[in-house]
């Protein structure tokens, strides 16, 4: 598969996401993984991506303030942003004692493998989106 890159600027944004679907169209391609992407995608884009884009978050998305914990979520990508349905959640405890070089090396590690899980189930056609939950068929 070919690389592109669409360098996006808030006065370039929609001319580049037409390309992106363009891209996807003349590829035929299924899904879009957005990796330390940082930006908000439009309300257009979201509504074309519905179902074909997964994004990993840098950390766990939860409710449970206050706990030491590092993380990663991958999400399938809404406009609203980072609220979209969760594929694959996973954490690791981590303590005041960790060195913030730990704490990086340690999320980059449960971001490569939340989202390798994530694109591996959708590519074995075990996910299905069920409004805004999503249901992993486990082997």
């Amino acid at each position: 598969m070919p690389f592109y890159h669409f360098p996006i600027t808030k006065e370039t944004k929609p001319q580049q996401e037409a390309q992106i679907i363009k891209c996807m169209q003349d590829n035929d391609v299924e899904l879009l993984v957005l990796a330390r992407y940082m930006q908000n995608l439009s309300n257009d884009l979201c509504q074309y991506l519905v179902g074909r884009a997964i994004n990993i978050h840098h950390s766990f998305l939860s409710g449970l303030k206050g706990v030491k914990l590092i993380g990663a979520t991958a999400h399938y990508v809404t406009a609203d942003l980072d609220e979209g349905p969760i594929t694959e959640p996973a954490v690791e405890r981590i303590s005041h004692a960790n060195l913030p070089e730990e704490l990086v090396e340690t999320g980059r590690d449960i971001e490569a493998v939340v989202l390798n899980r994530a694109v591996k189930w959708y590519s074995e056609d075990r996910v299905m989106l069920n409004g805004q939950r999503v249901v992993v068929f486990r082997r």
